[in-house]
């Protein structure tokens, strides 16, 4: 697709949105980045990343210098538009279900600008049926679809990798009919090197939901391991380490337990459309989202035994959903600090990545060390497997829910 005079407007520019808008201008698209908070629009027009990503804020600063990206609060006219924009839960009965009223919202915002040969894309995680939907709704408002081009693309990018797996990975690009995955197809060659599969948005939509259910139900397997090798006195990560050698086994890492944007959250949009017909899914949901409690037991069991007359200092290294950025969506180890933070305890967390969160205490990590009784690490992040921090907690109360100190220092679990 020829890039010059084209217009690309992107509707969200969180950890999806930004990077793509920054890398859609480096590749010679004129783009508008389009956000709600006014404060995350004035940031990026200064050409400062309000999220932390591989070499983003280089690319940012070069895109807003060189007039290819600009961020407003308000879509404008464009050709291309990318829906990058958050779908939460919202509860039906004690059962997660998808809330797309922000999809429903950018679509509105942008019905106006609609004209012929202009296409859109749907990036964000959605339930099945949603870019159906996103075309019956335009065509309620008598817009002329005709040679207007919807599809479903979702994104599949590492968080801390997003910039190079952008361009890199495959992508599937699924069309509400076979010209608009043709013309969608179109727009991604031009700045991507990975393979692009083309199929309807139906089946598109719940590739992505596939994609993510699938590592949710082996990270539960993993989890529930870790649950069980405790009750029976077994080192959990010598156990899969060994178990791994299998020519056919490999069973990942557990953890505190399943968070981020996709891996948490895709499995329930499946069950809350197919409840009868999705038992193993929705199991493996209900073991991971078990896991931060299961815990925090353990932590709290671990306290009991050491208090004497005093409130126990516990140390949290790690608040965010996994190693190396500073990403927290529904991250397992913010729900364990949080817990631990309503008990009965002096709580001090320390993440290389944060330096606050809410009414959280967090400090530098050699001050954190200084100052607990009992030390609880949740994330992997790579300063906590560093010879020096292993070093500098030998001999203290550990307990270590992600395998950083596993063949390292003793620790109670």
């Amino acid at each position: 697709m020829e890039t010059k005079n084209k217009r690309v407007c992107i509707l969200g520019l969180g950890y999806i949105g930004l990077p793509t808008a920054a890398l859609l201008a480096d590749h010679g698209y004129d783009v508008i980045g389009v956000d709600i908070n006014k404060d995350i629009v004035d940031k990026i027009n200064l050409g400062n990343t309000h999220i932390i990503e591989a070499d983003l804020d280089v690319l940012l600063k070069s895109s807003i210098n060189s007039k290819k990206l600009r961020a407003s609060i308000t879509p404008e006219l464009s050709d291309i538009y990318i829906i990058c924009v958050p779908t939460p839960f919202i509860y039906n009965e004690n059962l997660p279900e998808p809330d797309i009223k922000y999809i429903n919202a950018a679509i509105e915002s942008i019905s106006c600008l609609i004209k012929p040969n202009d296409i859109i894309i749907l990036e964000s995680t959605s339930p099945v049926g949603t870019t159906e939907s996103i075309y019956k709704t335009l065509k309620s408002k008598k817009i002329n679809l005709e040679s207007v081009y919807i599809a479903y693309c979702p994104e599949r990018v590492l968080p801390g990798k997003t910039l190079s797996e952008l361009i890199s990975n495959s992508r599937i690009v699924g069309g509400i009919n076979e010209i608009s995955s043709i013309k969608a197809a179109e727009f991604y060659k031009s700045f991507i090197t990975g393979t692009i599969k083309t199929t309807d948005s139906k089946t598109a939509e719940m590739c992505k939901l596939t994609e993510n259910s699938f590592r949710d139900v082996n990270l539960a397997f993993a989890n529930e391991i870790a649950i069980i090798c405790q009750n029976q006195g077994i080192n959990v990560w010598n156990l899969i380490d060994l178990a791994n050698h299998h020519p056919r086994v490999n069973i990942l890492q557990p953890g505190s337990g399943v968070g981020g944007h996709c891996i948490a959250v895709d499995p329930w949009f499946i069950v809350s459309q197919n409840f009868d017909s999705s038992k193993l899914i929705r199991t493996a949901r209900e073991v991971n989202d078990y896991k931060p409690l299961w815990a925090y037991e353990k932590i709290i069991e671990l306290a009991k035994k050491l208090e004497k007359n005093k409130k126990s200092t516990i140390v949290c290294f790690g608040a965010t959903f996994k190693p190396d950025i500073d990403d927290t969506r529904g991250s397992p180890a913010l729900q364990i600090i949080k817990k631990l933070s309503d008990g009965n305890f002096n709580v001090v967390v320390s993440d290389p990545n944060i330096e606050n969160y809410e009414n959280l205490k967090f400090v530098p990590i050699k001050e954190a060390i200084d100052m607990g009784d009992i030390f609880v690490i949740l994330v992997k992040h790579k300063e906590f497997i560093e010879n020096e921090f292993m070093k500098s907690l030998a001999g203290k109360t550990v307990i270590d829910f992600c395998g950083a100190s596993s063949h390292s220092i003793q620790v109670e679990i």
